[in-house]
């Protein structure tokens, strides 16, 4: 079976002794337009959570900054906001693959602080409710016969993790030709789900927490979830690998914070996402939007995303992505 990433992982914290700094302005920072995964990350655990349990002083400060599939954010949190130790990114297996496949020109995985992850968010294929594909199988079929029938739209950029979930479920269709595929890159699932719910493509890709309110909104149709096993949240939507295409896509949500923060305020971050993720509160809301429990913090986050890293960048190789 091949995983991306583990979709349960559980780390064991090490004591970190509380610090002196404080937050205050805080501010967190979604990569993308309203509306999709890194959004949700800034809005719910990133701000509601934190304030909930008292970790931050007053409202936190969501910002979008969208464009180069978070590669402007990235570029701008390195060379503008470095020492700035109020400020959280959203950060997800969409950044890893970013810098796997080294789009964000200039900059690695080293010019960042890496907080945490707080869940993790399986990947889908959806339709517009209207659509005639009622299975996955309808859809791959489609494709195999015309692939300039359907287009993708998907959040992250050409290359990148949404676009990287469909090709794997081609190749497990036995698609020679991924190339051939249609993807159009947009700022986020939020406005990737605009471009189908328009009628300007014919199929989504992206995450559960990204489909959520359109689905109950009766507007989508999920033809699969990219999980070991169904996600109640979703329904009765079947998985793909119980439709005979084996492939897990679990999308990890977390927090990166800019280079030169002090040691005491990434001390306090790192202890305030762990107890953010540990949370009754949070443990609730992540059911609700069809996040798995996947747990990584601190020191152990930072291994866990320079291995993904080097993970995605041989997968990329393979498919023919990068060189």
């Amino acid at each position: 079976m091949r995983r991306l990433i583990p979709w349960l992982l559980t780390v064991a914290l090490l004591p970190v002794a509380l610090a002196q700094f404080q937050p205050s302005n805080v501010e967190c920072i979604a990569p993308a337009n309203p509306g999709g995964g890194w959004d949700f990350t800034c809005r719910i655990p990133g701000s509601q959570v934190l304030q909930d349990l008292g970790l931050v002083p007053g409202a936190v400060k969501v910002t979008n900054m969208p464009g180069g599939g978070g590669g402007v954010a990235f570029a701008n949190v390195v060379t503008q906001r470095q020492g700035d130790n109020d400020l959280l990114v959203a950060a997800s297996t969409a950044t890893a693959t970013r810098l796997a496949q080294n789009v964000y020109a200039g900059f690695t995985e080293e010019n960042v602080r890496w907080i945490g992850a707080v869940g993790a968010d399986f990947g889908v294929i959806a339709v517009g409710s209207d659509s005639p594909f009622q299975s996955l199988n309808d859809l791959l079929e489609a494709i195999t016969e015309d692939p300039n029938s359907v287009v993708f739209a998907g959040g992250s950029a050409v290359g990148g993790w949404d676009h990287l979930k469909v090709l794997l479920v081609a190749q497990a269709a036995g698609i020679d030709d991924l190339r051939s595929i249609r993807y159009v890159a947009f700022d986020g699932g939020g406005t990737a789900l605009i471009e189908l719910l328009g009628g300007r493509a014919q199929a989504f890709t992206g995450d559960v927490s990204e489909v959520l309110s359109q689905l109950e909104a009766g507007n989508i149709r999920v033809l699969a979830v990219l999980a070991p096993e169904r996600v109640a949240a979703l329904g009765d939507a079947p998985t793909a690998q119980e439709q005979g295409f084996d492939v897990i896509g679990a999308n990890w949500r977390g927090f990166y914070a800019p280079p030169g923060i002090s040691d005491e305020a990434y001390d306090y971050w790192v202890n305030a996402i762990s107890t953010l993720g540990q949370s009754d509160e949070w443990a609730e809301l992540r059911v609700q939007n069809g996040l798995a429990p996947f747990f990584s913090i601190g020191a152990e986050f930072e291994s866990f995303v320079k291995e993904q890293i080097t993970s995605i960048r041989e997968i990329s190789k393979d498919l023919g992505l990068i060189q």
